[in-house]
């Protein structure tokens, strides 16, 4: 499991795990698994006019101590449905981590096949059944959700159908569930518009991060471990 302590007012992981006693050259890190789209992904060259984009996925590791490994295989634009097209879920597998976080949803809002109830659904349950197959944990986590506000300031979000069809994939499978689209919901609802501005990589971005807003919702994450 991952354990975590408070250090400086930042989030420091232990990692614990239920094995027999290995010496010291035995031991290895605890490889964590990263599964999603651009929100998640990794930027080492961003686009000029986003220069500070970065995805959570990107940061999550500064959260943890050396014994744990983040490989983030997040890539932007992907659906449920396309990251398995393109084998990108097969390398995953192939690689055997311990773990696997794995969040989708805002682009398979744009595909008719990955309704929530249905074809989102069944690719999920895919995810989490390949992996356990393969000896891999896997950790779900609802799609973060974008900063948008209405006129009177209030958070706003198109996809709670989809973090519901995620709790409940996680529920009917028995695995655990993060829901970061909650959790980054009541953010945005308690810094507001103008309080969150800074965690968009540029003012006409209301779904992908600056470093700052990577980070801020990494912690959402670590916290929930």
């Amino acid at each position: 499991m991952l354990a975590y302590v408070s250090r400086r007012g930042v989030l420091a992981a232990i990692a614990l795990v239920a094995v027999p006693a290995l010496s010291r050259a035995q031991k290895q890190k605890i490889r964590v698994a990263m599964v999603g789209d651009s929100t998640m992904a990794s930027y080492p060259n961003p686009p000029k006019d986003r220069p500070d984009l970065h995805g959570w996925g990107q940061v999550f590791g500064a959260f943890f101590t050396h014994t744990v490994e983040i490989l983030n295989h997040a890539a932007s634009g992907r659906s449920t449905k396309s990251f398995v097209a393109e084998k990108r879920w097969a390398k995953v597998l192939d690689a055997k981590p311990d773990y696997v976080f794995i969040q989708f949803g805002h682009n398979d809002q744009k595909d008719k096949e990955l309704a929530p109830d249905s074809g989102y659904r069944d690719y999920l349950i895919r995810y989490v059944e390949e992996a356990q197959k393969a000896g891999i944990k896997p950790v779900l986590v609802t799609p973060v959700a974008r900063r948008t506000f209405d006129p009177e300031g209030k958070p706003t979000t198109s996809l709670a159908p989809f973090a519901d069809a995620t709790k409940k994939v996680a529920t009917d499978k028995g695995v655990p569930v993060i829901d970061l689209h909650q959790l980054s919901f009541d953010l945005y609802g308690k810094l507001g518009d103008k309080g969150s501005a800074d965690f968009s990589p540029a003012a006409s971005d209301r779904t992908h991060f600056s470093k700052k807003g990577a980070s801020a919702v990494a912690e959402l994450v670590a916290k929930q471990l």
